[in-house]
C-alpha cells in the first residue's frame, strides 16, 4: 500500500499557511476541512490552505507537496485512528469508534490515489469553489533521475 509524505523543497511553506507540516509527515487531501467553506471564508493564509494544502495526519497543518512512498499496514491502521481522533477533537465526531469508519476511508482514497504512481513522485492539489462544493484536482510530477552535479557545490576549498 502507498501513502503520501510531506515534502519541502524551501522554506515557503513556513510562510505561507498559518499552520505548516512536518517534512516527511504523512498528508491526506483534508478537503473536508473546507466542506462548509464560502469565498468569504478564503482569504489569507486560509486561502492558500484551500488552494493548494495538503493535510499533515500528525500536525494538522498544511504542505504545497507530498511524496508517494510504501506504508506498511501496521502504519496506515495507525494514522486511521490518528484522523478519527482528530474529527473528534476538530468536527464534532461522538467518539472515535463512530469516526473511524470515515477516516478509513479518507486514507483508502488516499491510497488509490497514489497506487499506480512509483516511489517518490509528487502530488500537488488545486481546489476551487464551485456551486455543487468544493472541486479538487490531483497533478503529479514523476520522479527524476538525478545527477550528481545537481546536488555538488562547486567552488573552491582555497579562500
Amino acid at each position: 500500500m502507498k501513502l503520501a509524505r510531506a515534502i519541502h523543497f524551501d522554506e515557503s511553506d513556513q510562510r505561507v499557511f498559518a499552520s505548516p507540516a512536518r517534512t516527511g509527515e504523512w498528508c491526506i487531501p483534508g478537503g473536508f476541512e473546507f466542506s462548509n467553506w464560502t469565498e468569504a471564508d478564503l482569504t489569507g493564509k486560509a486561502r492558500q490552505a484551500f488552494a493548494n494544502g495538503w493535510l499533515g495526519l500528525e500536525t494538522g497543518g498544511r504542505v504545497t507537496f507530498v511524496a508517494v512512498t510504501q506504508v506498511e499496514p501496521a502504519e496506515a491502521e495507525a494514522l486511521t485512528d490518528l484522523l478519527a481522533e482528530h474529527f473528534v477533537t476538530y468536527y464534532g465526531a461522538p467518539n472515535a469508534a463512530t469516526a473511524r469508519p470515515v477516516a478509513a476511508e479518507e486514507i483508502a482514497q488516499m491510497a488509490e490515489l497514489c497506487e499506480d504512481h512509483e516511489p517518490n513522485t509528487l502530488l500537488t492539489v488545486a481546489r476551487e469553489l464551485t456551486e455543487a462544493g468544493v472541486r479538487e484536482a490531483f497533478r503529479t510530477i514523476a520522479p527524476q533521475e538525478a545527477g550528481l552535479d545537481q546536488f555538488a557545490i562547486h567552488g573552491s576549498l582555497d579562500e
